[in-house]
């Protein structure tokens, strides 16, 4: 991980640190392309070219920004997507793996 995006994560509580290394593992695991992860504007922000999905986390959930989010919005109807186009995921809230996965490799492809 990179020590950037590792220090960030040091001032949220251990449920939403849990969150955010489950959502990389998953968009880890979805790319088809090598990945590049970095704070862009001191979010978590993880490239392939020039395309990317922001992973920005808050005390109680974690926010994903992905381009494919809103076109899978039918498919997320128990969880937020803000007015901006964003996912939220609470601590408590199960994560949705399979749909991600495919909002991943269509944001990242």
């Amino acid at each position: 991980m990179n020590r950037d995006v590792e220090n960030y994560l040091e001032k949220y509580p251990d449920e939403i640190k849990k969150l955010f290394y489950d959502l990389r593992e998953t968009l880890l695991e979805s790319a088809s392309r090598e990945i590049c992860e970095k704070l862009w504007a001191k979010l978590p922000s993880y490239y392939a070219g020039e395309k990317f999905v922001r992973l920005i986390p808050f005390k109680d959930h974690i926010n994903v920004e992905a381009a494919a989010v809103v076109s899978h919005g039918d498919e997320l109807s128990g969880y937020k997507i803000t007015p901006k186009g964003m996912l939220q995921i609470f601590a408590e809230q199960e994560l949705p793996a399979d749909i991600l996965v495919r909002i991943f490799k269509e944001t990242l492809s």
